[in-house]
């Protein structure tokens, strides 16, 4: 079964919650994740994915949840990471950003 590509904020707060097995993939810029981030979560830059996709490959028949600021990115590391063979990579939708408006605004919203 194909997972759709995107994944909305309250479906993985209910996976982490659940300790549901899957990876929470951050692809934004360090300054960034310096300014908010989602606990648990593993930072890779998107620039760097390509590089560093043996980090990842353990995870290749797992969920990888990619997440940005607002799910531009996070989608195209998504589909990339899909054309690399990790069938259930998605995208969060609305990405850190709605997860702050939505789940827990504890962590800080930025421009």
């Amino acid at each position: 079964m194909t997972l759709p590509i995107d994944i909305d904020v309250r479906t993985v707060k209910q996976m982490l919650d659940s300790g549901e097995k899957f990876v929470l993939l951050d692809c934004r810029e360090p300054s960034e994740v310096a300014a908010a981030r989602i606990a648990g979560s593993t930072h890779i830059p998107m620039r760097d994915i390509p590089a560093r996709l043996a980090d990842l490959q353990p995870h290749k028949t797992e969920r990888v949840i990619v997440h940005c600021h607002h799910g531009g990115r996070s989608l195209r590391v998504a589909q990339f990471l899909r054309q690399q063979g990790f069938e259930q990579a998605q995208s969060m939708a609305g990405g850190i950003d709605t997860w702050s408006l939505e789940i827990d605004p504890n962590v800080p919203r930025y421009e």
